[in-house]
C-alpha cells in the first residue's frame, strides 16, 4: 500500500476508535503495515502522531516524531506504559545500530523507573522470538527482530526485570505467550502474545479472530488474568451474522494460581508429561482461537516447536531446542511419523529430561487500562 492510503487506514481506525470510547484513553502502537517512513530519509512521523495529538501528552509527541515510539506514566500509581516501534527492531533498518535512538531511550527510560521504583508495562507490535506456527520450526523459521535486537531485548528484560511486570504483543494473529528467564535459568518475565481482530489463513497456521480484555491490580500494576473473546469465522460466514463470545478465562482455563513468570513456566513444563497432555491440548486449541478443537495433526515435532518457542527467545538456542528434538526423534525411529501428542508423552518425557541435563534450564496486544 502507498504512505497516503496507508493514513486513510489509520484514520479512518483512529476515528472509530475515537468514537466508541470517548471517555477512554487509547495508547497506539505501531504495526508493521502502518506508516514507516523511511528513515534514513530523515522523515519522521509527524502525520501518524497528528491522527493521535488527541491522545498522547507533548512528551509522548515528541519522541514519536522522532521514531514512533513514546511513554506515558500514571503517577499516582507509579505505573509506567513504554510503546515500543519494533518495525525499528526489523530488517527495514539495515544495519544501524540504534535506529532513532530508541534503545538508548529505552534503556535510559527502564533505567529512571528502575530508580523511580515503578513498575513498567512494554508494549509493542512484534513481538521478540521466533512464530511458533511458522513452517513448523523447520528452518528459515519465521522471526522478526534482527538477531542482534533480539538479543538486546531480552538482555534488558532480564536487566529490568524487577520493575517489569508486563509485556503485551500481537503480530503472530495467534495465541500464544513467552517465558523470559535469567541467565541462571530462573524465569523473571512473561509475554503474552494476543491474537487477531483478523483471521489468519497460511500454511503457518490459521486462526478464528479473537479479542482480549486483561484485568489487573490499579494499585500495583499487576497483572490479575484476562479474558479471551473469539468470533466463530466459520459459524459467522453461515449464519450471516458475527457473534463475538467468551473463549476463556486465563487462570480458570490452565488452572494458575496466579499470572507470574515461575506460574507459565510451570504450565508449559507440564506440557511434556502424561498429565500435563490435556492442558497443552487446551494450549492447543486456543492458539487458533478455537479454530482448531482437538490437537489432532500437531505431532511431536509440532509440539516441541511450541515449547521451544515459549521458553527459548534467543534465536541460537531456539534452533539448539529444536535440533535436540530432531535428534531425539530420529533415533526413536518416528521422525518421519505424524503420531497423535497423546502418543508421544512418554518420548517428550524423556526428551524434556535430557535437555534438562545438557541445558540445566531454558535461558533464555492490547492492553485495557482502567
Amino acid at each position: 500500500m502507498s504512505g497516503e492510503h496507508q493514513l486513510k487506514v489509520l484514520q479512518n481506525l483512529t476515528d472509530l476508535l475515537r468514537h466508541t470510547f470517548r471517555s477512554q484513553f487509547v495508547f497506539p502502537v505501531l504495526g508493521h503495515d502502518d506508516p514507516n517512513p523511511g528513515l534514513q530519509l530523515g522523515q519522521g512521523y509527524k502525520h501518524v502522531a497528528d491522527l493521535w495529538r488527541h491522545w498522547l501528552p507533548t512528551e509522548a509527541i515528541q519522541t514519536f516524531n522522532k521514531g514512533g515510539y513514546y511513554t506515558i506514566e500514571q503517577k499516582v500509581q507509579k505505573l509506567r506504559l513504554v510503546m515500543l516501534n519494533t518495525n525499528l527492531c526489523s530488517d527495514i533498518v539495515g544495519n544501524e545500530e540504534d535506529p532513532a535512538g530508541q534503545w538508548a531511550w529505552l534503556d535510559d527510560t527502564l533505567q529512571k523507573s528502575q530508580r523511580n521504583r515503578e513498575t513498567v508495562y512494554l508494549v509493542g507490535h512484534m513481538p521478540p522470538g521466533v512464530d511458533e506456527r511458522q513452517n513448523g520450526g523447520i528452518s528459515p523459521y519465521h522471526d522478526v527482530f534482527q538477531e542482534r535486537f533480539n538479543q538486546r531485548y531480552i538482555t534488558l528484560v532480564r536487566k529490568y526485570s524487577d520493575i517489569i511486570v508486563g509485556q503485551f504483543f500481537g503480530h503472530l494473529h495467534s495465541d500464544s505467550f513467552r517465558i523470559v528467564y535469567s541467565d541462571k535459568g530462573r524465569p523473571v518475565s512473561w509475554i503474552f502474545i494476543a491474537p487477531s481482530v483478523s483471521p489468519k489463513r497460511t500454511s503457518g497456521g490459521a486462526n478464528n479472530p479473537g479479542l482480549r480484555l486483561y484485568k489487573f491490580d490499579t494499585d500495583t500494576g499487576q497483572v490479575l488474568d484476562y479474558r479471551q473473546y473469539y468470533l466463530d469465522l466459520n459459524a459467522a460466514n453461515l449464519r450471516n451474522v458475527a457473534e463475538w463470545l467468551p473463549e476463556y478465562n486465563l487462570t480458570d482455563y490452565y488452572g494458575l494460581h496466579e499470572v507470574s513468570a515461575n506460574e507459565l513456566h510451570n504450565l508449559v513444563e507440564s506440557f511434556a508429561v502424561q498429565e500435563g497432555a490435556s492442558l497443552f491440548a487446551r494450549y492447543y486449541r486456543a492458539n487458533s482461537v478455537k479454530l482448531h478443537p482437538t490437537t489432532e495433526g500437531c505431532d511431536a515435532g509440532c509440539a516441541h516447536t511450541h515449547f521451544c518457542a515459549i521458553t527459548r527467545l534467543d534465536y541460537p538456542e531456539f534452533r539448539s531446542c529444536l535440533e535436540t528434538a530432531a535428534s531425539a526423534l530420529a533415533s526413536a525411529g518416528v521422525i518421519a511419523l505424524s503420531i497423535h501428542w497423546s502418543l508421544l508423552v512418554l518420548l517428550l518425557v524423556a526428551l524434556v529430561h535430557a535437555l534438562a541435563q545438557s541445558i540445566l534450564m531454558p535461558s533464555l496486544g492490547s492492553l485495557h487500562y482502567s
